[in-house]
């Protein structure tokens, strides 16, 4: 494939990503007005960005492997059709029900384009140099999306109202999905993972649970039978993954995968920042329009330092992840998001915009230092056969991380949310640290070595002639 069309197929895969990741953050600035026009409470609020990353949390490895199994440009553009009636429905919701039930169809669709996109992305750019700069500019879209979101959405609810920030995902779905039609070829996996429903199931029940009665704790009570219920349901649910999906052969999630410390590291710390990030955004959009008065397109502009930074820090942090590897990012960000939670402890209504502003600039600072050590981190020594299995499930924990974030958000008071974020801010700190010594990598190896046989087999990609796609 000529370099032309491999770059065309990066573009249309990084639009994919661009929309998915977005409608994480764009939601946010649309918040108080989805509230007064459709008399919405807080908990259907958190709902109605939960229900998406909720779903993409839960089914993100499913759908990288039945793309494995199935064909990736098949699932690929499946995924595209899905997440526009998805975005469709989300602008002609007539209630908060229906709202949400569009959102967790948008989600479904999503789960089918970023793992995917990336698996097309790495077979259509053979060569390792070439890979390595193609994946960067996917990781750099990524952090850009999440925080450009909240930008454009203020000048899109000022400016159309709050639907228009689902209907624009429509004209992008329709040009991502011709895109995909004429440039990307098809390719599957030699050998694909076996699905796992009892694992899928339980990991919904896991999350589900959990984040249910944490919304629902604020009304129902901690003690309430139904939110007790939801707990047990929690516990017994994460205990049947530790029982079960070490006796398959191939579980959805490779528990094995975690005698890695850099790797189990890089989960963790991928939970708590964006569980930081996602209270971050839900708690500050509120505060900006609600507590502060600003319209919509002024918050989503207080927002643009945060993007800029992103946009600058990312490639950079990457490059010296090459040189110096992961430790100096991963010290810089959690420094910078326990000092954004500090900082933010002191805003109230009259506090000055400078000040805001400077807050912000500190949570840029850590978004624009994270996505590519987590990554990095994730797949340290891990052999090639296992890299796709780890990014996957660190993306997992990123999105756990930003439900997590906003369940917890709506539930305890703001000083208690910047409280949390200086507590997850310590906690990437440390176990950035942690994960990048000496005794950390040694655990990589060993864990690595389990894994020889799958990396000893045969190839893992083909590429199905164009003209049988």
């Amino acid at each position: 494939m000529e370099l032309r069309r491999r770059l065309l197929v990066l573009v249309i895969c990084c639009l994919s990503l661009v929309i998915v990741a977005m409608d994480i953050s764009i939601v946010n600035l649309a918040l108080p007005e989805i509230r007064r026009d459709l008399d919405a409470s807080v908990s259907a609020l958190q709902w109605t960005v939960d229900a998406y990353t909720l779903v993409l949390a839960s089914f993100l490895v499913l759908a990288g492997s039945t793309a494995d199994r199935v064909g990736r440009r098949r699932v690929f553009l499946t995924g595209l059709a899905v997440f526009g009636v998805g975005s469709l429905l989300c602008g002609l919701a007539p209630g908060t029900g229906w709202l949400v039930a569009a959102r967790v169809l948008q989600a479904v669709g999503g789960t089918m384009l970023n793992p995917v996109a990336l698996a097309i992305v790495v077979n259509t750019f053979p060569d390792r140099a070439e890979r390595a700069r193609a994946i960067g500019v996917w990781a750099a879209m990524s952090g850009l999306a999440l925080a450009l979101g909240p930008i454009l959405g203020g000048a899109l609810v000022d400016g159309f109202g709050w639907r228009s920030i689902f209907w624009v995902n429509v004209p992008i779905v329709v040009l991502a999905a011709v895109g995909t039609l004429l440039f990307v070829p098809e390719s599957r996996a030699a050998r694909a993972r076996r699905v796992d429903p009892v694992g899928q199931v339980l990991v919904i029940l896991v999350l589900g649970s959990l984040v249910y009665a944490i919304i629902e704790s604020t009304h129902l009570g901690w003690t309430s039978p139904v939110i007790v219920a939801l707990i047990v349901v929690c516990v017994l649910g994460f205990c049947g993954l530790l029982w079960y999906e070490p006796r398959r052969a191939d579980p959805l999630l490779e528990l094995r995968l975690f005698r890695s410390v850099p790797f189990a590291a890089a989960i963790v710390m991928a939970v708590l920042a964006f569980c930081a990030f996602g209270a971050f955004l839900f708690v500050t959009t509120l505060y900006l329009q609600e507590v502060r008065g600003l319209d919509a397109l002024t918050a989503g502009l207080c927002m643009i330092p945060l993007g800029l930074l992103i946009v600058v820090l990312a490639p950079i942090s990457g490059r010296v992840i090459a040189a110096r590897g992961p430790r100096l990012p991963l010290a810089v960000s959690g420094a910078a998001l326990a000092l954004g939670g500090v900082a933010s402890l002191w805003l109230g209504p009259a506090s000055p915009l400078v000040a805001v502003l400077g807050t912000f600039l500190l949570f840029g600072v850590f978004q624009g230092t994270i996505n590519a050590p987590i990554t990095n981190t994730a797949v340290s020594g891990m052999p090639a056969s296992m890299a796709g299995l780890a990014t996957s499930v660190a993306s997992s924990g990123r999105q756990t991380g930003i439900t997590l974030g906003v369940a917890i958000s709506g539930t305890i008071a703001s000083a208690g949310v910047w409280w949390m974020v200086v507590v997850s801010g310590l906690g990437v700190l440390a176990l950035g640290l942690l994960s990048t010594g000496r005794w950390a990598r040694a655990s990589a190896e060993r864990a690595a070595a389990l894994f020889e046989q799958v990396e000893t087999g045969p190839s893992t990609t083909q590429v199905v002639p164009r003209a049988r796609a």
